[in-house]
Order: C-alpha cells, then sequence, then structure tokens
C-alpha cells in the first residue's frame, strides 16, 4: 500500500477525486494519519476518530466475499449477476460483483482480487475470485 497523489484538472472535493480515480483505471480508497484506519467510501472527515487528516491510499485489493446474492435476469438481459459485499484486507467494505465465477457457485468466505474495469471513460469496481491453490501458496510462504 502506498500513498498515491492524485493531480486531476477539474476535480475538487473527494468524491471527484475518487471519481477521477477510478475514471482512470486506478482504485483508491482513504487512510486517517491520526487513528490509522483505512476509509471506503470517500469522506471529507474520518469516520473512526472525526480527523480531517486523510491520505489516499492503493488497497492490495484482497478480500473476502462477506455476502452475496444472486440476481436473475434473462439470457437476452445478460444472464443472472451476484452483488457481493466485499471486506478488504485494509478493513473496508465494498458492494460490487464478483466477475470470474458463475453467480450461484460463488461463497460467503471466498477470496476475491479487486480490479478496475473502465469502459467508456467510466471505472468502476469488479473483484475476480482468487484460486484456492493461490491462496493455499501464499498461506504457505
Amino acid at each position: 500500500m502506498t500513498q498515491q497523489p492524485i493531480s486531476i484538472a477539474n476535480a475538487s472535493g473527494v468524491q471527484a477525486l475518487h471519481r477521477a480515480a477510478l475514471d482512470q483505471g486506478r482504485l483508491l480508497i482513504q487512510h486517517c494519519a491520526d487513528c490509522r484506519k483505512h476509509v471506503y467510501f470517500p469522506r471529507e472527515s474520518c469516520p473512526h476518530c472525526g480527523s480531517a487528516e486523510l491520505g489516499w491510499v492503493a488497497p492490495a485489493g484482497l478480500g473476502t466475499v462477506y455476502a452475496v446474492t444472486t440476481t436473475r435476469r434473462k439470457a437476452d438481459a445478460g444472464g443472472d449477476y451476484n452483488i457481493s459485499l466485499v471486506d478488504l484486507d485494509e478493513g473496508v467494505r465494498l458492494m460490487s460483483r464478483v466477475e470470474s465465477v458463475k453467480p450461484l457457485e460463488l461463497k460467503i468466505g471466498q477470496r476475491v482480487q479487486a480490479r478496475v474495469q473502465v469502459t467508456d471513460g467510466r471505472g468502476i469496481v469488479l473483484f475476480d475470485a482468487v484460486p484456492l491453490s493461490a491462496v493455499s501458496a501464499r498461506v504457505a510462504r
């Protein structure tokens, strides 16, 4: 996790900076210099301690599925998809989709990796399942 300076022309305020970073393909979360906790969704002050000393950091992007539900759609409308709550290892929770597995195969507790997908200039955070072999290899190190 490293500090990421953001210098986006015409972006002011935390929401605009966050959106500009996503549109550039970067996921950034905030980190409080006072209480040392991470914050997501971006805010002007830390929800943990009230400090305004929030900086931007790039998370590792690894997380665990906290909850998941399947939304049903007809095949011609794109088929079923999942809506998931993912807890990043940094301690923040995001709502998104896990795209690399079939909706009914996604399980609570499954490890996932974040990525930003930019389509038509707009970035969104999506997740891919981390293969069990990759999780086991990390634990063995």
